[in-house]
Parts: C-alpha cells; structure tokens; sequence
C-alpha cells in the first residue's frame, strides 16, 4: 500500500518573493523504492521519465555487472497531478541503444534526445575513451517501429561526458551539461550547462558555457527552460540548503543570463532535490527529490504554484 502523500504547503515571503506566492508540494502514487527521474513533458501534456526496466515479474532487469538497466517511460497526467497509464517508450527493437540516464523531445515532438553510453554499443568511436563517459543522440519516430535512427550528436567528442539535453521552448537552442575542458568555453566545475544552437539541416554550433550567473566550481545538471524564459536546474554548490539543490535565473533578451538563485523551501529540502520541470502557464510541475519521508530512492515530487 502507498503511504499516504507527502505534503508541504509554506508562504514564500520569508525568502524574499511575493508574499501572494504559496506552493504546495506532493509525493505522488507513482513512486516505489525504485528511483524515478530525467523528467520531461511531451507535446500531449503527459510525462517522459526514468526508471529501472523491470521483468513480468516486477522486478528490474540486471546487465552483467548486476546493475539495473535504466529506460524511458511515458504517462499521462491527471488533474491530481498524477502520472498514470505508464508505459515504457517505444524504442526500434533492432536498435541497441541502452541505458537510457534522461530525455527529452524536441518541442514538436519530431525527435527524442537521450543520454547514453557506448557500453555495448555498435556505434563506438575509434581509440581512446572513458567507457563511462555519456554522449548525446537524436532519434525520430516511425509508426510501427517507436524511436529509431539514433545518432550522436557531432559536437559530442569523446573524450568528454554530456548528459541532460533539453530544448528550448522555440526549438532554436539545445542546453545540457558536460565537462568540456580547454579554451574559452571550458567547464569552471565538474560539469557546467553549456548550450548549442539549432542552424538547421542537422547541424549545430560549438558548444557555449552559460557562464558565471549559472554555473559554479561545482556541479550543475538537469537544465529545463521554462516557456517565460526561465532556466532552472539543479547543482551542489555551497550555499544551498543541502545535497543538490534547484535554482533558477532569467534569460535576458539579449541571451544573456541573471544571476541564479536558488529556489526556497518546500522545492528545495536538505536532501538531493533536481530534474525540475514546470508547465508552459508556470502554475504547475514536478521535481524529483530524495527528501525524508519519501518512498524509495528518487521519488517524484508534483507541485502546485499559486500567486
């Protein structure tokens, strides 16, 4: 049985934003002791996230190593806040891609971002790489096959990691994270959210690090840009209330970005709390969190926003 839901409410003048401002926070059904994570929204108004591939008998799906395999899974959202008839995505059986850690699609729903590795991979590069090391691909979809073609993407070089993709609203830029050394663009932590823009007929620009209003000597993971030009994501950098904590800043108009600031209490608690998404009218959303009182591992938190 699930325990009953978790939930905060708290008014956010005490940390300085309007005082009319009231979140309310909640564990939702979904959760188990599995960790569920990497949320996205489709263009439908349901939910795309991580978890353990499980067998028929529930219980997850273990390679070699005896880790579990993680996979994407699609749900609808109810007026509750609830995620339900979940689904594992549909991937092309005859692709070998595996391990899926997050994703997120393009904002006509045309194309999916992943991130994997090349472990067990037909498509590993040449030479020398850290086995461990994640890489960005593009898939598109087609009727009776699921997610297929995938391709990693031509900035990605081997030799660095790069996770978490997201698009902007307008489809113009694609954020994710990654620990680039060397030049101008050079992480300041151990992974920086860094950008590249869409130019068309597949290819991209260099890889642009945010800079110092966002990213820290630390770690930042999990960009989501909201449709009012909001960037929120996740880092560990000192300060916070504890673990990994949710901040956000203003995109400028003129691409440049304001200062972060880290979100208040109920989004943030003493415990990792990332992954967090909001709808495009900024009322409601979900976050992921190993906060107490949860019921696994990485539990998905839905919040409520009222001004």
């Amino acid at each position: 049985m699930f325990k009953p839901a978790f939930c905060i409410i708290l008014l956010l003048g005490f940390f300085g934003i309007s005082q009319n401002e009231t979140y309310t926070v909640s564990n939702i059904g979904l959760n188990d002791k599995k960790p569920h994570f990497g949320l996205s929204f489709d263009k439908e108004g349901g939910v795309l996230f991580t978890s353990y591939l499980v067998n028929k008998n529930g219980r997850v799906k273990l390679v070699m190593s005896g880790d579990g395999i993680l996979s994407l899974y699609s749900g609808k959202i109810t007026e509750k806040g609830e995620i339900e008839e979940v689904e594992t995505l549909l991937i092309d059986e005859n692709e070998d891609v595996s391990n899926i850690t997050s994703a997120s699609y393009s904002p006509n729903g045309k194309y999916l971002y992943v991130t994997t590795t090349y472990e067990n991979r037909k498509n590993k590069p040449k030479g020398n790489f850290k086995k461990e090391n994640f890489h960005i691909e593009i898939a598109e979809f087609k009727n009776g096959i699921g997610w297929t073609n995938f391709s990693v993407l031509p900035f990605c070089e081997p030799k660095y990691s790069y996770a978490h993709p997201v698009s902007s609203p307008d489809g113009k830029a694609l954020y994710f994270i990654a620990n680039i050394r060397g030049g101008k663009q050079t992480a300041k932590g151990a992974s920086d959210i860094f950008k590249v823009e869409m130019l068309g007929n597949e290819t991209y620009s260099e890889p642009i690090n945010l800079g110092g209003n966002v990213n820290s000597y630390s770690k930042e993971m999990f960009p989501f840009i909201g449709h009012d030009n909001t960037l929120y994501f996740a880092s560990n950098r000192p300060g916070g209330f504890g673990g990994f904590d949710i901040y956000k800043c203003p995109i400028n108009a003129d691409g440049t970005y304001g200062k972060a600031e880290k979100m208040p209490n109920p989004i943030n608690s003493k415990k990792d709390d990332f992954c967090f998404v909001i709808d495009a009218e900024n009322k409601t959303g979900y976050f992921t969190s190993k906060r107490d009182g949860g019921k696994g591992d990485d539990d998905i938190y839905y919040f409520e926003l009222s001004k």
